[in-house]
């Protein structure tokens, strides 16, 4: 057994997606359609996040979910009237293309009911999860499935022990918008381990320019320690507080080590990154791309003239 392990080396198969949140820099668009539902091209954002965790092996998907989030449930599930409609027509692409939701995962859902925050989401998932390591995917970090982040945090996991978080350097003007990570080097250029964690620091008080990112791998003993945290921003119970403590630790659901993400990353968080997620996807489309790349430079072009 690696050093630091506390629990059986079974592989990882389940994944938590937190999806409780009010989306209200979306608003009004989301006053009835939960956030995670909004289209990036012609897929609803959540689907990304779902067929990133089938593509890790994780076969089992738990959503945490809140108010009006029924629309979730619907898309993940068959709907025979509209397929029914697609096979009178012989409209096999459409078909496959409406099936390939419903088909996806194992999935199941839980009731957040208070939002306490992304802590308290991860804690809800207890009951399904048990004593396994687990991961978690955030809905607003989409990552490119040409590079695969969460397979090689599944990995480190297995190789280290206790939890893995993604970490990405950004421009030191905008970490007060993450979680930073104070980090030591590893053998491995991609892998660091984690010293210490300061959600959204103050200008000048982050401890590196290594942000964390929205995908964790995490020990189970992740759920004691959240019962013990205490609310911080905003009164809620943050994820990185709970790692913060794990980061200590040798055994009991330590140590944490972060692996360092130089890929593609979408970030549908606002609405300007919204918006140029979906552009860069949609250039990158076989048939939606060389169409929408032309009529994008002749855009670009005749604005710039004006």
């Amino acid at each position: 057994m690696v050093h630091g392990m506390t629990h059986s080396r079974t592989r990882i198969s389940k994944a938590v997606i937190p999806a409780a949140g009010l989306g209200t820099r979306f608003l009004p668009a989301t006053k009835a359609t939960p956030k995670e539902m909004l289209p990036v091209v012609d897929k609803p954002a959540i689907q990304y996040v779902v067929e990133e965790a089938v593509s890790a092996r994780l076969s089992d998907v738990l959503m945490i979910t809140g108010r009006n989030k029924r629309p979730l449930e619907d898309h993940f599930d068959r709907n025979y009237e509209l397929e029914e409609a697609l096979t009178r027509k012989g409209d096999e692409s459409r078909l496959a293309r409406v099936r390939e939701s419903s088909d996806l995962a194992t999935i199941h859902y839980v009731r957040q009911g208070d939002p306490r925050g992304l802590g308290h989401a991860v804690l809800c998932a207890e009951p399904h999860v048990g004593d396994q390591p687990f991961a978690v995917l955030l809905g607003d970090d989409l990552i490119d499935p040409r590079d695969p982040l969460l397979a090689r945090m599944i990995d480190v996991q297995e190789q280290h022990g206790g939890s893995v978080i993604a970490l990405m350097e950004v421009d030191p003007a905008q970490i007060h918008m993450y979680g930073s990570a104070a980090i030591v080097p590893t053998g491995d250029r991609d892998v660091v381990r984690v010293t210490d964690l300061v959600e959204k620091p103050d200008t000048g008080q982050a401890p590196s320019s290594y942000a964390v990112i929205g995908r964790y791998v995490l020990d189970p003993a992740v759920f004691e320690v959240l019962k013990k945290t205490e609310p911080g921003r905003n009164g809620e119970i943050q994820l990185t507080d709970a790692l913060r403590e794990l980061s200590g630790r040798d055994v009991h659901g330590g140590p944490v080590h972060g692996v360092v993400f130089r890929g593609r990353r979408y970030d549908t968080g606002d609405r300007g990154d919204y918006l140029r997620a979906i552009v860069r996807l949609a250039c990158e489309r076989d048939d939606l791309g060389p169409e929408f790349r032309s009529w994008l430079r002749s855009y670009v072009t005749e604005e710039m003239q004006e």
